[in-house]
């Protein structure tokens, strides 16, 4: 298969990224949405249930409003901690942190103010700092805009007939929701596209609930995602703490042949 831009589909594949930064204003075309529909249509699933449901959202009211839960939750997670207790273990905060472990985000972009901190940022005692510096409410806000700039949502949902937890039938929901967004997030940048997680409503059940009902969500569905879309300005600008994340773990840390207790070699 080749993209329309001529890469190959491994090299599509190997060069997929998650978009932080803002989008270009212009809405996504129908033509590119049906197709991202269409590949996410096409993903493999249990007995061919085809278990997801997706709402795609242009109105710029509801993407205001699903900007603002976004915001308000960022502050909030930020405020509390509750962001960086539960993350931390991910953050590295050097190149040579990043070679050895091979995964995690590598924090290399910080406000001014904070970057001789970089490491301290992320403790008790750097909350206590960001909280003074007003670090919360500018990165709620920041957030905010972000999304609120953004031209087209996609909120990906569960059937309940099919999602049905603690049984194999949800673990294969699951499995074919995975399959179904990554085909989607497989397919964007052959359209001149990015795509990111509107993550932080998610983090607050709340805010969840909050987000479920603007999207009048029914019960017989249940909302597991939502993600940001539109189309990616030749030099993206970064946001104000912003992470690389291209290090991928070497075949070693993730392989085995035959058994568990034969790593593969690199």
């Amino acid at each position: 298969m080749i993209y329309p831009d001529g890469m190959e589909l491994t090299a599509a594949l190997l060069s997929r990224r998650t978009t932080n930064g803002a989008f270009l204003p212009r809405p996504v075309s129908r033509e590119h949405q049906r197709v991202l529909m269409s590949v996410a249509a096409a993903a493999p699933s249990h007995f061919n249930s085809q278990p997801w449901r997706y709402v795609l959202v242009e109105d710029r009211r509801t993407i205001e409003a699903v900007a603002d839960i976004s915001g308000r939750s960022m502050t909030a997670l930020i405020e509390q901690g509750v962001f960086f207790e539960r993350y931390r273990r991910y953050f590295r905060f050097s190149h040579a942190e990043m070679e050895e472990r091979r995964d995690g985000i590598f924090i290399d972009h910080l406000p001014g103010p904070l970057r001789p901190f970089t490491r301290q940022v992320f403790s008790d005692a750097g909350l206590k700092l960001m909280r003074q510096l007003g670090v919360p409410a500018k990165l709620g806000e920041d957030n905010r805009k972000l999304v609120a700039g953004s031209p087209l949502l996609m909120a990906a949902l569960l059937d309940r007939a099919e999602y049905r937890p603690g049984e194999l039938s949800g673990f294969y929901s699951v499995f074919g929701l995975g399959a179904s967004v990554g085909n989607v997030w497989n397919t964007v940048a052959s359209l001149g596209m990015g795509i990111q997680f509107v993550s932080t409503p998610m983090e607050l059940p709340d805010r969840w609930r909050e987000l479920g009902e603007l999207l009048r969500v029914p019960p017989e569905l249940e909302l597991m995602a939502v993600y940001r879309l539109g189309y990616v300005p030749p030099e993206e600008r970064r946001p104000s703490i912003d992470w690389s994340s291209r290090h991928r773990k070497r075949p070693s840390q993730y392989v085995f042949r035959e058994d568990c207790t034969h790593p593969e070699t690199d």
